[in-house]
């Protein structure tokens, strides 16, 4: 059996937030996430590097972004 709760962390030990369906002295595997470090997924924070910027100014970084000629020198 699997299922998810949410836990605080108190005391050096993990609580529970409800309690669990489980006999007493059950040996569990736990997997902790940081619940403040998943409020901040990849597309979030790739939004907030355009944030306050003019529609103007985030065509001109796109247009340096895709001009791959700005990638590698010519070596001839």
């Amino acid at each position: 059996m699997s299922t998810t709760v949410e836990a605080i962390f108190e005391n050096g030990v993990l609580k529970p937030v409800v309690p669990l369906d489980i006999p007493e002295h059950t040996k569990v595997k736990v997997t902790v996430e940081d619940e403040c470090a998943d409020s901040f997924d990849s597309l979030s924070l790739i939004s907030m590097v355009y944030e306050g910027l003019s529609p103007k100014d985030i065509d001109d970084i796109e247009s340096i972004i895709l001009d791959r000629s700005r990638f590698s020198r010519n070596f001839d």
